[in-house]
């Protein structure tokens, strides 16, 4: 019998490097087989410390093993050069004995990738997903990210229930503020990082209780809540002081699952990799397992293609988008030209004159000063000045406009990428500064030279609601198609996450030296825990629910329509691409009664990896047992049971299955309808799926291929749709020509 899904040893060695001979800390991650019968679930723990001491050469087995469920750090205090390569090699020895060892590699170290919201969502207290007793109630959270700032009234227990008993996580916060019935657990992954709490904010910027009066210096003001704000919250702090590292993802995942978590949410990620060396998508895998949705951002590295992480077709994949809602902030030139932008500064103080502007990218003696990095600003001019700051190098726009202050200046316009497109950033500025697109920007310093007496003032207006344009997605988010596996549409959902205000260490303050509990900020790692919400909502009240299931219910039932009923556009208002927002806008209260799902079972991603042409070893990282894909009925990725096609189309048709289960009505029927890509002919059979009863299962073929004389090329899109008299069920269509 096999105990455990994923066993990962985590081998932290002081080693001296190969071959500097300089000395320095190494962490390296040894992936094993779980011993199966030669473990008693009464002896687990002392006989897992001995399973994983038979790994290392016996110099160094008497080291000390602690155990954190299936995850065992072992700390080598004194050791040779050579003592890594030891470990590995001895480790490998075992492969030809065919006794557990699976794979090994170096860690990497990863990277980071609400009050308005729910309202842009649909959701409304005492209605569908948001009325009692749902809110997310009886589900747990797992947040993996820089931690938690457990004092904010974001996370106040009252009138929460206790965790469920299933719950077997841990509270490791020292300080007077202890968990409770919102914050559960709170753990820190490796445990030599220190505590859980949050001294990011990254972290603290999760889904909360509902806190009255929240703003962020007066805008935005409202109720701010999250998405599941019953739900219960475990974090698990993942960083260290390099960043985000795979160990301490892994093990985080390793634990969380067996503490009894829901959900995962991950906003954090890398560039792609392939799912057996992706520590993201092999701890997912395992959680996946389990019957745990996880949820993680795209990444933020848009609008380029083929830029999206977190590509597992396991993983429910979140890129981001605008609410309708702008902070808004004017720039007034001495020519009389207006240009509008974002910016969440607010003084009651700040002066409205004009002042001269300043645009330090013209002191060439620092190669960093345009994007007014710290201590760039050295010129004594930009006193009293307005500073032109392009957007980029390694500063925050935050500290961007610090080094303004510091330097004597006196106000900020940040100037945006040009790939950025309209997308702009309302950010809790230390001074007066605002945001503006790249074309707008060149107008301004276009002014600037074209006259010796530039002046400009900035004003805020403040928020402004119903942008009818909204949801845009957000030009920073990560675009498909997938490398890992371009047979599956990715990302699968856009949500909010542009300019959403949530919660945020206390310590925060501005120029006006007022302190703020919340803060604004922009990213995918923003829409992930909106999605995560949203995917805990569903998970109360559908129970038996599984991770894809769940996924389905939300990608079949998003919109593609804006506020003003048009194509959701991208960051250059055109309509966006597919791969820019997968099956779609999240649309909570639709995906609570979707009337049918896809539901993958979990034994099909076998089939699926063996057809990624991985070899036996590397599927067998994912599944942490031997396999061999010679004995397995591989499919193409296109055939797993998605709720979306993507594929690539040459000159001969293909065609696929799909199977869709019943959830709506007991007796109903369905007629498909098809909006064929350009140049592509679809066809559907059946045409018609006729079901007598619920959990019905019906599986239908879906042909591809050319239309006559068709000299289409490039991506073209389109979807097919199953209605019934109550349900609309959509899968998008991508196809590359």
């Amino acid at each position: 019998m096999k105990f455990l899904n994923i066993l990962l040893v985590l081998f932290i060695v002081g080693c001296l490097s190969w071959p500097s001979m300089q000395s320095k800390l190494e962490t390296y991650i040894i992936q094993v087989e779980s011993p199966e019968s030669q473990i008693s679930t009464q002896s687990m723990s002392m006989d897992l410390g001995s399973w994983y001491n038979s790994f290392l050469p016996k110099s160094i087995s008497k080291h000390k093993l602690e155990s954190r469920g299936a995850v065992f750090d072992i700390l080598i205090s004194q050791c040779d050069e050579r003592l890594c390569c030891k470990i590995i090699s001895r480790a490998s020895e075992r492969n030809e004995e065919e006794t557990g060892f699976v794979n090994a590699w170096p860690e990497r170290i990863l990277s980071l990738h609400t009050t308005r919201t729910q309202s842009f969502l649909g959701l409304k207290q005492n209605i569908g997903l948001w009325r009692d007793p749902n809110y997310g109630k009886g589900v747990i959270i797992g947040v993996l990210d820089s931690g938690i700032f457990p004092d904010h009234p974001s996370f106040s227990d009252k009138g929460m229930p206790p965790p469920p008993a299933k719950w077997k996580g841990k509270c490791e916060l020292n300080f007077t503020t202890k968990c409770n019935n919102k914050l559960i657990g709170a753990q820190i992954f490796p445990k030599e990082n220190g505590s859980p709490i949050d001294d990011d904010g990254h972290g603290t910027h999760s889904a909360g209780a509902f806190v009255k009066g929240a703003n962020v210096y007066g805008n935005a003001n409202g109720t701010a809540v999250g998405v599941a704000p019953l739900a219960h919250l475990a974090i698990y702090k993942v960083c260290n002081s390099l960043g985000w590292s795979d160990s301490g993802i892994l093990a985080a995942m390793d634990v969380a699952s067996h503490d009894g978590v829901d959900i995962l949410s991950l906003s954090l990620g890398s560039s792609s990799s392939p799912f057996y060396s992706d520590s993201i998508a092999l701890g997912a895998y395992s959680a996946t397992q389990r019957g745990i949705l996880v949820s993680c951002s795209a990444g933020n590295s848009g609008p380029s293609e083929s830029s999206v992480a977190n590509e597992a077709p396991w993983i429910l994949t979140v890129g981001a988008s605008t609410l309708d809602r702008k902070i808004k902030a004017t720039v007034h030139l001495g020519n009389k030209k207006v240009f509008e932008g974002e910016s969440a500064f607010h003084s009651k103080s700040f002066s409205t004159k004009f002042f001269p502007l300043f645009d330090p990218s013209l002191n060439a003696s620092e190669s960093d000063s345009s994007y007014c990095g710290s201590g760039t600003l050295t010129d004594r001019a930009v006193k009293g000045k307005i500073v032109l700051c392009m957007i980029g190098g390694s500063y925050t726009r935050i500290a961007k406009g610090q080094a303004v202050k510091d330097a004597g200046g006196v106000g900020m316009i940040l100037i945006n990428r040009i790939e950025d497109g309209f997308t702009t950033s309302a950010d809790a500025h230390v001074l007066p500064a605002m945001d503006v697109t790249y074309e707008d920007g060149m107008k301004i310093i276009d002014y600037m030279n074209s006259t010796k007496k530039h002046v400009a003032r900035i004003t805020f207006q403040g928020t402004i609601l119903r942008d009818k344009n909204a949801p845009v997605v957000a030009g920073f988010s990560s675009r498909g198609p997938s490398i890992a596996s371009r047979r599956i549409l990715k990302p699968d959902i856009i949500g909010p996450g542009v300019n959403i205000p949530a919660a945020w260490p206390t310590s925060m303050e501005n120029n006006t030296n007022s302190k703020s509990t919340f803060n604004i900020i922009s990213r995918t790692s923003m829409s992930c825990p909106h999605l995560s919400g949203v995917a805990a909502l569903l998970k109360s009240a559908h129970p038996t629910l599984s991770p894809a299931a769940i996924k389905s219910t939300i990608m079949t039932t998003a919109y593609t329509v804006n506020l003003a009923n048009n194509p959701i556009l991208d960051e250059m208002l055109l309509p966006a691409s597919i791969f820019a927002i997968g099956a779609g806008h999240v649309n909570p209260s639709r995906a609570n009664d979707p009337g049918l799902i896809y539901d993958t079972p979990f034994k099909d991603y076998l089939p699926y990896l063996c057809g990624l042409n991985y070899t036996n070893r590397e599927v067998g990282n994912l599944l942490q047992r031997k396999v061999d894909c010679s004995e397995v009925k591989s499919i193409p990725e296109a055939q797993l049971n998605y709720p979306s096609f993507s594929i690539t189309l040459g000159e001969n048709p293909q065609t696929y299955t799909r199977t869709v289960t019943n959830v709506g009505e007991a007796k109903s029927s369905y007629i498909v309808e098809i909006v064929s890509p350009l140049g592509v002919f679809v066809t559907v059979k059946p045409s018609t799926l006729k079901f007598s009863k619920m959990n019905q299962k019906k599986t239908y073929r879906v042909t591809f291929s050319k239309t006559d004389n068709s000299s289409t090329s490039g991506v073209v899109q389109g979807f097919l749709k199953w209605t019934s008299n109550r349900h609309s069920v959509r899968s998008p269509i991508a196809i590359v020509l």
